[in-house]
Formats: C-alpha cells, structure tokens, sequence
C-alpha cells in the first residue's frame, strides 16, 4: 500500500561519514516531521492554557493536578489496545481518524469560551481534556510505529535525534505562543490549537499508508493485546530505560506546578509561558547538538548521568527565588531529558520489529505517558499536602535515588554501548540478557 517500507540496505545508512541531515533528506520523513511539529505546538498550546485556566479559576494545586489524573486513565486502560490497533490496520488511517479527536477538542473549547457570557464550566473543560487524552492514546502508537518506516534502519540515531529536536523546539514555541495568547484570553489561545492541529490533520493526509507487516504466527486476541508488554517485561534494556524514565518524571516533573511557580516568583502569564518554555528550549539545542554528532559509543553512562542532573537541577529550580535562575534550572533539565528521550527512542525501536512496533509503543506510552500525567497528579497532591516547594525539592531527591536503583539492578544499562550499533530483536525471544548480542557493549 503506497509507498514501501525503507528497506535496510538503502544508500547511504551506513555511510563512513556521518551526515548530519541524513534523516531529513528523506520526503516522506520531511512531511512526518512538519506534521509532528504542527501537533506538538497545538498539544503544548492546548495542555499551557489549560493548566493556567484551570488554576486562575480555582487557585487549587490539587484540581490541576486532576488534569494530570484525567491524562493518565485512558493511557492505563486503552494504550494496550492503541497499540493493537496500530499493527492490525493502517497507520495512516488511525492518525487520521484520532487527529480529527484531537482538532476538535481545543476547537470546541474555543467556541465555548468565545461565545458564552457566563463562563465555560469546569466540567466541561475537564471532558473535553478527557476526550482529548483518549484520542492521543490511540494516535501516539500509530505514530512512533509509522516513523521507522520512513528511513533505513542505520538513520533511526539521526532520525530519532531531529524527532527530538524538532519536537522540544515545538514544545518551547507552545507554552510560549500561549503565554501571549492568554494575555487576550484563553478562548484565543484555545483557538490557535486548534487551528495547528487542523493543519497537522491536512498535512497527514500527504504521509504515505504503509500496512503494518503481517505477523507469521497469529495469537488469540489476548494474547496478541498483551504481547508488546511481553516483549519489553521479556527484553531487560528495554525495561530498564522505561522504568528509569517512568520513575524519574513522576517524582521529579514540576510541569503542572508551573503556574504556582509563576506566583511564587511574581510574574503574569507571559513569564509563566516562558517558564514553561524553558525545558524545551535546552532540550532543542541539546537534541540538535546530538542530531550533528555521531551515536554516542557510551549511550548507559550519558543516560544515567542525565537523568542524575535532572534530578539536581529539579531542586535547585524548587530552591530558587529567582526567576532567572529557574529560567536557566529548566533549561538544563531539558537538556538533561532530551539525552534521555533520545537513547529510549532509539532503543525501543531499533530493539523491536516491525510487526510489533505498535504494540511496544503502546507499552512504552504507558510508562512514559502515563508517568508524565500521574506525575501531575502527585505533584498536585504533594503541593496541597507540603507546598510546591517540598513537592519539587522531594522529587528531585527521589529522582537521585531512582538513578542508584535501576544502575544496580540493571546492569545492561551501565554496559550500554554505541547506539548504531542495535539491531531488532526476534518476537519469540523470551529475554535478552546482558549476553546476548543484539546488545552493543
């Protein structure tokens, strides 16, 4: 159907001389990337001027973190069947159908907040958040499983890294468009979500439809639901990676703090989005940086002293009475997560094959998804118990302490070698042990 996979052995994948821009001179990844770009800007837009409207309305530290919670359900109960989905029907198809979801969302809260007088109820905001997350469920795995398809397997680094760069570009110029934006309102801000997802819907429809590869064996239902999650809890890297990630942004992410943090250091809504910004903008320069350079040969030390710094700066920003030493705290724990992100991403799909990149992804939206959301929540939680300072400091020091646990009971991790270096695993394999030699030390 449409365009054919990237096959292994294109021109120019294992190329001696490392090009930068290898990914990039691929169409169809070219109009992957503009499409992904246009519907990180519309989610960071939608999800900024919601937490801000959310919290303006109620000044309670718990309801916001309510939206993490309203976040995290549909990942936990439907992400399996997301990915199901993913490697049973065309890929295209479901980003198309979910993206419609997701246009309409922050459109209808635009509508709402534009033309009621008495004001839009927070039962209705709080649905509308809700129906948005389910539809993200569904197109995440669709996503991450379409990508690879789109360059040869010796690019996914490269690939992986501009993904990366140009996403952490696009969640800075969100939160920051909706700063801006919500100095007029948060109907406005509303309507300029909507208005870059409409546009990552048109560009969708360019992506060429390429059938999942059919599997040689067909399992029963169930089974075949559950088998991405077999396959990571069977695979010891992959585990290791996403449990280190799931930890470390529950406890240490200080996202749905923000507008507290806004308050605590008295700044309005544009210094709340470039608060908010921060993060993204070090993760840019930093995924941009590691799009120019080759793999690096030492992938378990760079991830878990990334995640270590993380950690640090988390609780110098929940320190910090100055505004500018927050700004330059975000910036570095973006740059700290972007090594992160990239090392998993690169992992998780050269690690898995084809007929099952969906349903993997899935898994992995369900420890990184879902952990982005919960983290809301028990930073909304923590911050009505504690103070948003215990909560921010508190995590960070159990982000430290996360780093010590998965180094010592993983010890694939630390042997981690060059990431150009992977190649997927067979599905049956019942576990990859630190031996086995799809692992480059």
């Amino acid at each position: 159907m449409g365009s054919p996979a990237a096959d292994d052995s294109d021109e120019g994948a294992a190329s001696v001389l490392h090009d930068p821009y290898a990914a990039l001179r691929h169409g169809h990844f070219r109009l992957f990337a503009v499409s992904y770009v246009l519907a990180t800007v519309g989610s960071q837009v939608l999800a900024s001027t919601v937490q801000w409207d959310v919290y303006q309305r109620t000044k309670d530290p718990l309801v916001v973190g309510l939206i993490g919670l309203i976040g995290a359900v549909p990942v936990i109960l439907l992400a399996l069947p997301a990915g199901h989905v993913a490697d049973r029907y065309s890929r295209k198809r479901v980003l198309l159908i979910t993206q419609l979801a997701l246009t309409a969302a922050p459109c209808a809260l635009a509508v709402l907040n534009l033309t009621s007088h008495a004001g839009v109820s927070l039962t209705a905001t709080l649905s509308l958040v809700g129906a948005n997350a389910v539809a993200l469920t569904f197109a995440r795995p669709a996503r991450a499983a379409l990508l690879p398809n789109l360059v040869p397997r010796g690019l996914y680094p490269n690939a992986f890294a501009w993904i990366s760069s140009l996403f952490e570009m696009a969640a800075w110029i969100g939160p920051a468009l909706a700063g801006l934006m919500i100095v007029f309102g948060v109907g406005p801000s509303y309507l300029i979500a909507g208005l870059c997802l409409l546009a990552c819907l048109a560009i969708t429809l360019f992506l060429p439809d390429i059938a999942p590869v059919e599997q040689t064996v067909t399992e029963p239902g169930l089974r075949s639901l559950s088998a991405g999650l077999r396959f990571v809890f069977g695979t010891n890297l992959l585990l290791a990676v996403m449990t280190l990630d799931l930890l470390a942004v529950l406890l240490g992410g200080a996202t749905y703090l923000m507008p507290m943090f806004a308050e605590r250091l008295e700044v309005g809504p544009i210094g709340y989005g470039w608060m908010r910004a921060a993060p993204a903008i070090g993760a840019c320069v930093t995924a941009v940086v590691q799009a120019h350079r080759r793999p690096t040969v030492r992938a378990g030390r760079a991830l878990l002293w990334s995640v270590a710094l993380f950690g640090a700066a988390t609780i110098v920003f929940g320190l910090s009475r100055s505004y500018w030493l927050s700004l330059a705290m975000l910036v570095l724990l973006g740059a700290c997560d972007n090594i992160s992100v990239v090392i998993r991403h690169t992992l998780v799909q050269s690690l898995t094959p084809d007929s099952m990149r969906g349903r993997v992804s899935a898994v992995n939206q369900v420890f990184i998804g879902a952990s982005n959301e919960l983290g809301g929540l028990e930073s909304g939680v923590t911050a009505k118990l504690f103070g948003p300072v215990a909560s921010v400091v508190g995590g960070g020091i159990g982000t430290l302490l996360v780093v010590c646990g998965v180094a010592a009971r993983w010890s694939d991790i630390r042997r981690l070698g060059s990431l150009a270096d992977l190649r997927a695993m067979e599905p049956a394999s019942p576990v990859a042990h630190s031996s086995d030699d799809s692992l480059p030390r």
